[in-house]
This record gives C-alpha cells, sequence and structure tokens, in this order.
C-alpha cells in the first residue's frame, strides 16, 4: 500500500515538473543574444540646439540624394526582410505612416501641406493587371484572370533630403538641419530594361518621424554592441549623396541647366561653396 502512494506521490511530481516546464517556456521565450535589447528602443532623439533667427547670419537650402546602392548607403536597404529586431528604413518609414506615427505629404509637395493618407497610397501603388491564359490540361481553352500587384519596398533604390544649412554665429558653428524626406521610384518601360525616369512617391516631414527613426536600429559594421539608430545616421550624416538642387531665382534642378559630367561637378561646386563660407569666416 505504502509502495503504491510512494509511485502516485512521484507520477504527480512528475506531472507538476513538466506542465511548469511547459508554461516556463510559453511564457518566457528563447533570448537571441546574451542581454535583452532594450536601449534602442527607449532612445529619444538627439535634441537640436536651440536657435533663433537673430542668430542664423547666413542660411542655404539645398536638395540631395540619398542612392541605397552606394556601399555606405547600404545600411538604409538591408535587411529586405525584418530580422532581430531590425527593419529596412523604408520598412518603417512605411510601417510608421500606416500606424499614423508619421504624416505623409503628396509627392509634389515639399512644403508639407497637403496630407497624403495610407490608403490612397496603397491604392496609387497597387498595379492591377488582367491577364488572358490558357488552361495546362484538356480542353486547354483561355480564361482571364486578374493579378493584383502590391507595393514592393525593396524597389525604392533612392531618397529625396530637403535640408538648410546654416550658420549660428551665437554658437560659430555651420549647421544642417533636414527638413523632409521623399522616397523615389525608378520607372522602366515594359521590356523592364529601357529606363524612363523618376518617380516621387511623397514627402514626410523629418522632425515629426525622428521619434520613429530613433527607435529604429541600424546595423553597426564595426561593432554589434554599438547598434545605431536611423535618427543617429541623420544627425551624424553617416551617408552619402549628391545635391540635386539648390535655392535658386528661378526654383530649377541642376539638370535642367547641366547633363552628365557637368551635373556632377556642379552638385559638388555648391558642396564645396558651404564649405568654403564657413572657412572663410575664420583668419589664421
Amino acid at each position: 500500500m505504502l509502495s503504491i502512494r510512494k509511485t502516485i506521490l512521484v507520477l504527480f511530481g512528475v506531472i507538476l515538473g513538466t506542465l511548469s516546464l511547459q508554461a516556463q517556456v510559453m511564457d518566457t521565450p528563447p533570448l537571441d543574444g546574451v542581454y535583452d535589447k532594450i536601449h534602442i528602443k527607449n532612445r529619444e532623439p538627439i535634441p537640436y540646439a536651440p536657435l533663433r533667427e537673430a542668430d542664423a547670419m547666413w542660411k542655404h537650402r539645398t536638395w540631395r540624394v540619398i542612392d541605397f546602392r552606394e556601399k555606405i548607403n547600404q545600411p538604409f536597404y538591408y535587411p529586405v526582410t525584418e530580422i532581430d529586431d531590425r527593419k529596412s528604413f523604408m520598412q518603417v518609414l512605411l510601417d510608421g505612416i500606416k500606424e499614423g506615427t508619421i504624416t505623409a505629404f503628396e509627392a509634389g509637395d515639399d512644403e508639407f501641406l497637403t496630407p497624403y493618407s495610407w490608403e490612397e497610397f496603397s491604392k496609387t501603388m497597387s498595379d492591377t493587371i488582367h491577364q488572358t491564359l490558357t488552361r495546362t490540361e484538356p480542353p486547354y481553352d483561355t480564361y482571364d484572370t486578374l493579378i493584383i500587384k502590391k507595393f514592393d519596398p525593396t524597389s525604392i533604390m533612392k531618397i529625396r533630403l530637403k535640408e538648410d544649412w546654416f550658420f549660428d554665429k551665437q554658437r560659430s558653428v555651420m549647421d544642417v538641419r533636414i527638413l523632409g524626406i521623399c522616397p523615389i521610384i525608378d520607372e522602366f518601360e515594359a521590356d523592364g530594361v529601357t529606363f524612363k525616369g523618376s518617380k516621387a512617391l511623397f514627402w514626410i516631414y523629418f522632425p515629426q518621424a525622428r521619434k520613429v527613426f530613433a527607435g529604429a536600429e541600424v546595423f553597426n559594421r564595426f561593432n554589434d554592441a554599438a547598434r545605431l539608430s536611423y535618427d543617429d545616421v541623420f544627425y551624424k550624416r553617416m551617408f552619402n549623396s549628391y545635391i540635386y538642387k539648390e535655392s535658386n531665382v528661378y526654383d530649377r534642378f541642376i539638370m535642367e541647366y547641366a547633363k552628365g559630367m557637368d551635373a556632377l561637378l556642379e552638385s559638388e561646386r555648391i558642396k564645396n561653396n558651404i564649405f568654403l563660407y564657413e572657412h572663410d569666416l575664420w583668419e589664421y
């Protein structure tokens, strides 16, 4: 009798241990790493230094392009699919617009006046294709089908930046503030090879989006323990770009008066003039 009781108690203990172990597995998923990542998720945007209009003794507006195909800019494009709490820049941007934490504005409105909803964007970027196909089995008759192609964030290879360069005489520094970001997509003919041109999708107001960018992790090729955020990348200017427009009396793009190599040289001239302005303010 005692032996039966002991056996029952042992079995009961095993069952309780198994249930407890299963509960632990369900409640605490495996930790993919040696510590919990909390810094990026709780990070706030780096605050800008205060600026008065009276202290901005010089200002110049430029528009530039960041090409994700350049090696230094690849952290914007990868990963193609979300991994290890890391998303591509476009995925972070689109998720923010979809959730309502980032407001999009129409593509032709870089003054941020006309909102552009997620529903409008989805409807515009979805492609409906009508096709007539032939069945693979007798009697091999034809039938019509409708294919809906949704927008693919990986098709975005470039973004535009609108920014103001200014000299703050209170701090005696040349500084820059990004005002807006605009994703652009390359369009091709039906053959998929012949380039038609670039199309702007929408603008976002960068200061509003900084909170979202500050919480999005970016790969650091030098140290996995010191991951950056997209706000860090923009704030520290950790990207390469070229200027395609500056503020001018005609409100025209560089490509309207310069082509090919001349356009690149004009872009470098504008960039160099900004550097020289600050350089010439100092005496040596």
